[in-house]
């Protein structure tokens, strides 16, 4: 459990441990963490909506607390991960290129849309009414980390020796992961069905969407980098939470 909120939050949550066993407990907790963060920014958002700013004001200051308590590494990681993907290099040139301080023209042209996505998403779930856009935060929130758990899964290498993404690269069976995978879907459709069956069914399939995205972008990720690194996990992360927010927006 520190693990999981030590590594995926910026809460005061002390890592005491870095091992093997450690790193397969805290990703299948990291469902957990990202319920948690999920929750926080739902109650933003809703209060915001409540006391009269609008779905907008609602829908921004809800995408911002999730940059708040990752202290923007998982926007970070999504911003590195275009840039290396968009360069075109070989795979040592293009994870040089992720190590880098700045933004290039892909990053922050990914950032942009993946943030407009997010708010334009959650303003028109607001605008049905705060409950929708409060249990589609924390849906969203849970499957983004959830997204981290399979491709934590045995079979996934590690593309750099270092970092977070060595730490936590195949250390997951398959089984358990797929069992964190189906309590995130039963949390999620829990949640929707206080609007109803169609809530319960919709809000499952949105996890389930967002959970196929951010599969489709690790596999495109391994093909192209021979592995995952702690910016592919905050890509995967972001991928899922745009792809859910978008998926629950529709129908």
């Amino acid at each position: 459990m520190r693990f999981a909120f030590g590594t995926l939050t910026a809460l005061p949550v002390r890592v005491t441990r870095w091992d093997r066993e450690a790193a397969r407990a805290g990703m299948l907790c990291a469902p957990l963490a990202g319920l948690t963060v999920g929750l926080c920014a739902a109650s933003l958002g809703a209060a915001l909506l409540l006391l009269g700013g609008g779905a907008l004001l609602a829908a921004v200051g809800t995408v911002a607390v999730p940059a708040v308590l990752t202290r923007g590494l998982h926007l970070d990681g999504l911003a590195d991960t275009a840039d290396g993907l968009g360069s075109g290099k070989p795979a040592e040139d293009a994870l040089r290129i992720m190590k880098r301080s700045d933004i290039g023209p892909f990053g922050v042209v990914t950032l942009l849309f993946a943030l407009l996505a997010q708010v334009a998403a959650l303003a028109e779930l607001y605008g049905a009414g705060w409950a929708h856009g409060a249990v589609a935060a924390a849906a969203a929130g849970m499957a983004a980390r959830c997204a981290l758990t399979p491709a934590a899964r045995e079979g996934v290498p590690a593309a750099r020796p270092e970092g977070l993404g060595a730490a936590v690269a195949g250390a997951v069976p398959f089984g358990p992961a797929l069992g964190a995978v189906a309590v995130t879907v039963v949390v999620c459709a829990v949640g929707g069905a206080s609007f109803g069956a169609y809530g319960a069914v919709h809000h499952a399939l949105a996890v389930l969407v967002a959970l196929g995205a951010a599969e489709l972008l690790l596999r495109h990720c391994r093909r192209r980098f021979g592995g995952v690194t702690g910016d592919v996990f905050g890509a995967l992360a972001e991928t899922a939470a745009t792809a859910a927010l978008i998926a629950m927006a529709l129908g």
